[in-house]
């Protein structure tokens, strides 16, 4: 039986969350077709319970041609037939409920797929119709010019000329995508009605794809719009009106100061993705220089006290190097993708060991930075064990390969033969199933998935990363990153060595004088801060939570220790 955990009655859990990505079809495959479905993933969840994660994303599983990975959507309420049934998704979010792990969907606002009964209607009725007026249509494929294009692998224009409606229709990504016309009010209201009908069904969290182009308007770039933001508000006044401790992630791939504009006052959404973050945490390691990391940090500026950033090392889409400079981009792709086949649109479709070049250290200190950065923390499937990829399926689908639970046949992941699966598994000699899996890494005490498992342990333990501020220390050795995460009266101070070769670093700390560090992460014993910069040396990769315990808390603790005996 489970381990039965409540949910909190908070409207701020998302804040101290650590949060699971994951396809439904790539988890587990209860009906031996080759597919990931609901019902596997429901025997997966005490998995998910003891690696200590509090909400589940789960990917699009609606009715879809599954030419996008399921954000094609052809139908938003129900679920595609591969995956499951309403009432299996019922019991999914019953059974992840009785395990304190709360569950958020994908709620794709700005476009549907082609195949949507409502493209097929419109295309068919007369232009200036309601009907018609679910998209976005011209005469010319001229409007909107200047426009940037996203997926600049495979689309050439944003229009796209569809010869029954006799007009081109507007789309932001794949041309099987039209956008749809949040000019006509008929297209809101399906999309709060579409809204409803999963928090009913006890949803609490919901993902708002691609929203910064939901409005265009001529003489603009089409994105991050008034007009745009007025919309997220008419959702969020929708869901607070009927619902209580129901979350909003913005999904902007945008700049800080311009994502920031996606709280509100505190009245759009909840949370929001750094995506700037991610490259220049890869970027401070293969520099072996913090500035990247704390470039990027000041440049963030401050949100409403209700608000959140979510942050992550890897997604199901790439490493994205939108928001970083042509410079910066050019050197990301020397780096982490030499060869052109592991590159995609804007970025890098690689997962995080190999990435990282499976060096266990590097792996480990990124988790760190995730752990203990300021924002809730993501993890992608897998990713947790080290998981590899293939960069030899289209698209991004090298990064959307089934789990490895075991040595066994298809990985663990399904008793069919390995041709149907929906994809391939990994079963190259350094990250395929054999060696590199679930069961094994959990009879292993040093492994990747163990040492995961006890860092969030960790992190849950302590508020202060997920509420808490960070102020920046600034050593004159560069190869050192450190910050204090501060909440109340509880200080962390966070030192990573972001070199391949030790390192040593004094440190500023003129505030914890007296101050016992404590490390939160290991046996390590350290000596009280003085009034003089403090001195730390790290190991190659090497990091530190150290609880900065005041005179007063260690005399309290030595007491009880004394009273105890």
């Amino acid at each position: 039986m489970p381990l039965s955990v409540p949910l909190e009655d908070n409207p701020l859990w998302f804040k101290d969350a650590v949060i699971y990505e994951l396809h439904v079809k790539a988890f587990c495959d209860s009906n031996e077709d080759g597919y990931g479905d609901i019902s596997g993933l429901i025997e997966k969840l005490d998995y998910v319970q003891d690696l200590g994660i509090d909400c589940l994303w789960l990917l699009p599983f609606y009715p879809s041609p599954l030419r996008d990975d399921g954000y094609d959507i052809s139908d938003y309420r129900d679920i595609h037939r591969a995956y499951g049934t309403r009432e299996e998704f019922q019991r999914l979010v019953r059974e992840a409920h009785d395990r304190g792990i709360r569950i958020m969907t994908e709620l794709v606002i700005n476009h549907t797929s082609d195949q949507h009964p409502w493209f097929q209607t419109a295309r068919r009725a007369p232009a200036g119709s309601p009907e018609r007026n679910y998209y976005v249509w011209s005469d010319s494929d001229q409007k909107y010019a200047g426009t940037r294009i996203i997926f600049t692998d495979s689309e050439k224009s944003n229009w796209t000329w569809d010869p029954l409606a006799g007009a081109f229709y507007w789309h932001r990504f794949f041309h099987h995508q039209p956008d749809l016309n949040y000019d006509n009010p008929a297209v809101l209201e399906e999309m709060i009605a579409t809204m409803y009908y999963w928090l009913d069904m006890g949803v609490d969290a919901m993902r708002l794809d691609a929203i910064p182009y939901l409005v265009e308007r001529e003489g603009t770039n089409c994105e991050n719009l008034p007009e745009t933001h007025a919309i997220i508000k008419a959702l969020r006044k929708a869901l607070d009106h009927r619902y209580r401790n129901r979350v909003f992630l913005a999904e902007a791939n945008q700049w800080p100061n311009d994502v920031r504009e996606y709280f509100g006052d505190g009245d759009e959404c909840h949370m929001a993705y750094h995506f700037p973050v991610m490259p220049r945490i890869f970027m401070a390691v293969h520099m072996e220089d913090r500035a990247p990391i704390t470039d990027i940090m000041e440049r963030t500026p401050a949100i409403p006290e209700t608000c959140q950033w979510a942050i992550f090392l890897r997604n199901h889409d790439e490493l994205t190097l939108e928001m970083v400079t042509d410079a910066e981009r050019d050197y990301m792709y020397r780096s982490y993708a030499p060869d052109p086949i592991m590159r995609i649109n804007v970025g890098i479709r690689r997962r995080l060991a190999p990435l990282l070049g499976n060096d266990r250290r590097r792996i480990d200190l990124l988790n760190n930075l995730l752990f203990s950065l300021p924002g809730t923390p993501i993890i992608y499937y897998g990713d947790e064990i080290g998981m590899g990829d293939n960069v030899h399926l289209s698209d991004r689908n090298g990064v959307r390969t089934p789990m490895q639970w075991s040595s066994g046949p298809c990985a663990g992941f399904s008793k069919a033969p390995a041709s149907r699966l929906y994809a391939p598994v990994i079963d190259d000699p350094v990250y395929g199933y054999q060696a590199v899996n679930v069961e094994s890494q959990l009879k292993d005490p040093s492994s990747l998935l163990n040492r995961m498992k006890a860092v969030i342990r960790v992190r849950r333990s302590y508020k202060v990363f997920g509420r808490g501020t960070m102020t920046f220390l600034y050593p004159a050795n560069r190869k050192v990153l450190a910050y204090v995460r501060k909440l109340g009266d509880t200080s962390v101070l966070v030192v990573s060595n972001l070199s391949g070769d030790r390192q040593s670093a004094e440190l500023d700390l003129p505030d914890y004088e007296g101050h016992k560090p404590v490390d939160i992460l290991g046996a390590k014993q350290f000596p009280c801060v003085e009034s003089k910069p403090y001195a730390v040396t790290l190991e190659p990769y090497a990091f530190f939570w150290l609880l900065l315990r005041s005179p007063r808390d260690r005399d309290a603790a030595d007491q009880a220790l004394r009273e105890a005996d």
